[in-house]
């Protein structure tokens, strides 16, 4: 027999979370959720890794979850514990990550009474969840069917429908060390879910393909997006279609030899009046945020007349102003009945050939800029695009990273990833750590800013144990997209307190972590330098810091946005 916590509830929970096919978790200590981490390690079948600070822990969970595509359970203690996961809920909520969220609680007699740790847990995750549950550790029948029932809404809908994370709120009561004998016959109810797969109609979806058909002018725009191979085909076979064009952007994982991958490069060398006869008549999104202003405010000044957008989603989406159909189906299985649809219609059109034309020109004056281009950021991401191994997993960090990786969008990785559900700067660290621990037969590279690389240093702790993570940090003086974006570039308080220029000790820092350490400040310096960053023989983690001149960047970028300009 193996020993067990006392706690029913606890034992059901990690049977469960089994039964529902988790097989990672993170948890961060405390004495209250004692209980809940005895249960769960004694199941063979998890994987628990122990995390100190909860904001790294749930940023982890968030970049495992989305590599393995499966659910990751997280736990914490009660008290502020919880409070620290809410950016990386927030952020799985808005990538449809389905994070199990566990937090251990006291009894709801002792809230608010100025005893440890009894603070409002209930609900404070609403605004980010699919549900929260409030469940005791009374081991009474009725209670524990109440428990079990609960356990399994929770873990079904996690991963059904728009998947999302679920809270767990667990009450327990002294004594919290309680163990017990467990007898391995123990089995606890496990409730399935079976969904049969949506589509449409085939009178609807020839409805449809009819309503897009040339001669109209469709424009589809993906956004942030996971790998999906029969969404890729889907949409390639949609882009033979000569009176449809599609943009990706770096972060879709969509790729196609008639797509327009760098939106940014392409739309900024258009005149007014080249994007006014080039607006489509039918814009369709499918994805996540998207990154680009660019193609925002394009489609918005563009005053479309339809716009469709595909995909789950948890309200009303309108980023252009200008929303006329909700289709809410998963967008690989609606494209793919598109695309057949489509194919009767073959009225001639010069749209698509039009928009490639532009998008030639646009990439031959970006190769030219590239070339001739002073050491900066821009010339950083110029060179590591080309020198970084396209099998590799890549992680990139919002604010200058993700921007100018948006830029040389055309260089296809194996997977890339942002935070973009909530655009936040605070865990990509962390989340690029979990990631490359769900994948550790393949590199994963992260690209990050010096001052994001700032808010989770401590995921350190846990990435010199990956062989397999790779970090690249453009030490360009801190912040310095607000060096660029016209809203703070004029600032009298820019560099005091907002691109802060701090001294960023990157190097002592990855030695103090036990991390191989890099660096370069030149072109020269950056090819010499990063086959013996990137090693893979080499079975550890590496750093690779990439110092640029602050003044110039954010000059070089803007030289870049007026490129020469094309008319139609």
């Amino acid at each position: 027999m193996q020993e067990n916590t006392s706690k029913t509830v606890c034992r059901n929970l990690a049977d469960l979370l089994v039964a529902h096919g988790v097989e990672a978790v993170f948890s961060s200590p405390g004495s209250r959720n004692a209980p809940i981490i005895v249960a769960l390690s004694s199941k063979e079948e998890l994987n628990i890794t122990p995390v100190v600070d909860e904001r790294v822990a749930a940023f982890m969970a968030l970049g495992y979850s989305l590599i393995s595509n499966r659910p990751v359970a997280l736990v914490c203690t009660s008290g502020t514990a919880l409070l620290n996961f809410l950016p990386a809920v927030a952020e799985s909520f808005y990538r449809k990550v389905p994070l199990i969220v566990i937090s251990a609680d006291r009894p709801v007699e002792w809230i608010d009474q100025d005893d440890s740790q009894t603070i409002r847990q209930l609900g404070v995750l609403d605004n980010f969840v699919k549900k929260s549950y409030d469940i005791d550790d009374r081991d009474d029948v009725s209670s524990l069917w109440y428990a079990n029932r609960q356990i399994n809404d929770a873990l079904l809908l996690a991963v059904n429908g728009r998947k999302s994370p679920v809270h767990i709120n667990i009450r327990l009561c002294e004594p919290l060390n309680g163990l017990i004998n467990q007898k391995s016959h123990e089995r606890v109810r496990v409730i399935s879910q079976i969904t049969p797969r949506e589509d449409i109609e085939t009178a609807l979806s020839r409805q449809l393909a009819s309503d897009i058909a040339s001669p109209r002018k469709i424009m589809i725009i993906a956004g942030f997006n996971s790998p999906d191979n029969t969404l890729n085909k889907a949409l390639n076979k949609i882009a033979a279609l000569p009176n449809f064009i599609i943009l990706t952007e770096t972060i879709s994982n969509l790729h196609g030899a008639d797509f327009i991958s760098s939106i940014d490069t392409v739309l900024s060398v258009m005149s007014d009046d080249s994007k006014r006869v080039m607006a489509p008549d039918v814009v369709i999104t499918l994805g996540g945020a998207l990154v680009s202003r660019h193609v925002k405010t394009y489609i918005r000044n563009s005053k479309i007349k339809e716009h469709w957008h595909v995909g789950l989603s948890h309200t009303t989406i309108d980023c252009f102003c200008s929303l006329t159909r909700r289709i809410e189906m998963e967008p690989a299985i609606f494209f793919r009945q598109l695309a057949s649809g489509l194919q009767p219609h073959r009225i001639p059109s010069d749209y698509k050939q039009k928009w490639l034309e532009i998008r030639d020109f646009a990439l031959k004056t970006h190769d030219d800029f590239s070339v001739r281009a002073p050491w900066s950021d821009f010339k950083a991401f110029a060179i590591l695009t080309e020198l970084l191994p396209r099998d590799c997993n890549l992680q990139i960090s919002n604010g200058t990273p993700i921007r100018y990786m948006q830029l040389f969008a055309g260089k296809r990785f194996h997977r890339s990833d942002c935070n973009r559900g909530v655009s936040g700067i605070d865990g990509a660290t962390s989340t690029s750590v979990g990631a490359a621990m769900a994948a550790p037969d393949r590199l994963t590279v992260l690209i990050s800013g010096d001052m994001g690389a700032q808010y989770d240093i401590g995921a350190l702790t846990y990435a010199h144990k990956i062989p397999n993570f790779r970090m690249v940090v453009i030490m360009n003086g801190g912040g310095s997209i607000f060096r660029f974006i016209g809203s703070t570039e004029n600032l009298p308080q820019m560099e005091q307190y907002l691109a802060i220029n701090n001294t960023f000790p990157i190097k002592e820092l990855a030695e103090a972590y036990g991390i191989r350490y890099f660096e370069a400040a030149s072109p020269q310096d950056l090819n010499d330098v990063f086959p013996k960053f990137i090693d893979r023989q080499q079975k550890s983690a590496a750093l690779l810091a990439i110092y640029t001149p602050i003044d110039d960047n954010a000059t070089i970028l803007k030289k870049y946005f007026r490129r020469t300009m094309i008319n139609n």
